[in-house]
């Protein structure tokens, strides 16, 4: 009996590992709009600015498409690499944060733009290191929740171990300065911990304290306190501190319902500053109107809606570590996305955040891109994950079956056959596993069971 179960077993393992997943198509699909609107919108408005500068109309198009190239690639090679091989490095990965953060300030490698101190010099470019770290920080933060689970939720020690991480990395970052990428690293931070399952009003208490503090430091440089002051009332100094937003709203203005048409927005023509970067989403507003705006809006909406749900259904099949990296790159692309809209349409303070997918730019467009291709690779690995325990159920009820076939046929049962019709029946409930089926997709959004 026991032979021939061997090579049964074995031939159903090998079935089972050789069932392969598909990425997800509806992700894939808004990447891809949202990038192909990028490409169009970053063609449209730095056409008059590439002339200003004298390096020909499609150069930051070229540009774009370049870089945008290089993040596809990098896409690729998140896409085919098994999650968990990167969570190994989970220690590596803290670890590439702080050196990139510190690397802006070694003399020779650091380079400064506009007094600030955020980029490396690579030689055919420039990178900005943050974006990278948004993206290493989020898969630590993700291994760290799967590893103290059960401590996040229960201990003040295990809670205040990554809010201490995220408060270093944070004063490196105001070293540069960069205060919107340091208020984005600290959302991220708290969003992934509450979703981690930690204590709510534990978790409150920090929050209540932190906020003061980064208010604090908020004004006291004087063009922070410039920029919201200007915020509340960007036609006080129309052409000083207000002047980027002023123009933002000129142009959100003249787009109406359905825009100025592609490609004729006045305000890009060297009136609205960064409006290939920064401000590209009040150029989308001038040239495609209301109708455009709430494009934009519902594909972001799309997207973060259905990267929430993949981590979800991860949380649900016991799969933490890939449900809290799906749910740390929602949250980045969510949050910063808000953000860049919110400047543009003057409801949040001036802030260089770029809008994912479709400002202009490099490391941004790269790193973007590579945290899109991790979301993908948590879709693949979801759906192989799900397929596999839909082939377990359905060889268990197949073995089922095929046991009471047997049962009902037979005619007569000797007294000495009693025990093996009992042992059958215990096989047949091993088989199934159910118990074992049932603790993998209980929900528990990271709390402990």
């Amino acid at each position: 009996m026991d032979v021939n179960a061997s090579p049964h077993a074995s031939r159903q393992a090998t079935r089972i590992d050789a069932i392969q997943g598909r990425f997800d198509p509806l992700l894939m699909g808004v990447c891809i709009a949202l990038a192909s609107v990028g490409v169009v919108m970053v063609a449209s408005s730095s056409i008059a600015i590439g002339e200003g500068m004298n390096v020909g109309p499609f150069y930051f198009l070229n540009r774009h498409l370049i870089f945008l190239i290089g993040g596809i690639v990098l896409a690729a090679i998140a896409m085919r690499t098994e999650l968990k091989t990167v969570e190994q490095y989970n220690q590596v990965l803290l670890l590439a944060c702080v050196v990139l953060l510190l690397a802006v300030f070694v003399p020779g490698l650091g380079s400064s733009v506009n007094g600030a101190k955020r980029w490396i010099n690579l030689g055919v470019s420039k990178f900005q290191v943050v974006e990278a770290v948004k993206l290493l920080y989020i898969v630590w933060l993700a291994s760290y929740l799967v590893r103290f689970r059960d401590e996040v939720n229960a201990t003040w020690l295990a809670m205040i171990k990554p809010l201490v991480v995220a408060v270093v990395m944070v004063g490196l970052l105001l070293m540069q300065p960069d205060f919107g990428s340091s208020s984005l690293l600290l959302a991220i931070t708290a969003g992934m911990l509450v979703l981690g399952g930690v204590n709510l009003p534990r978790m409150s208490l920090p929050i209540v304290m932190g906020l003061p503090v980064f208010a604090f430091i908020a004004i006291l440089e004087p063009y922070r306190l410039r920029r919201i002051t200007s915020f509340l009332d960007p036609w006080k100094d129309q052409l000083g501190s207000g002047y980027q937003l002023s123009n933002a709203l000129m142009a959100v203005g003249r787009g109406e319902w359905l825009g100025v048409g592609l490609g004729a927005s006045v305000q890009k023509l060297s009136y609205l500053p960064e409006a290939h970067t920064d401000f590209i989403f009040s150029v989308i507003a001038e040239e495609l109107g209301f109708a455009g705006v709430c494009l934009i809006i519902g594909l972001y909406v799309l997207l973060v809606g259905r990267a929430f749900w993949v981590g979800y259904r991860c949380v649900e099949m016991r799969r933490h570590f890939a449900g809290y990296c799906a749910f740390g790159v929602a949250l980045w692309i969510g949050l910063q996305s808000i953000v860049s809209i919110g400047v543009n349409l003057g409801i949040l303070p001036t802030k260089g955040l770029t809008l994912p997918l479709i400002s202009s730019g490099g490391s941004s467009v790269l790193m973007t891109c590579a945290a899109l291709g991790v979301l993908l690779r948590v879709s693949y690995e979801l759906d192989r994950a799900e397929r596999q325990v839909a082939r377990l159920r359905g060889g268990a009820e197949l073995q089922q079956g095929s046991a009471a076939a047997q049962a009902s046929t037979s005619t007569y049962v000797p007294p000495t056959a009693q025990p093996a019709v009992g042992a059958m029946g215990s096989v047949a409930n091993a088989t199934r596993g159910t118990s074992r089926l049932r603790q993998r997709i209980e929900p528990t959004l990271g709390r402990s069971a």
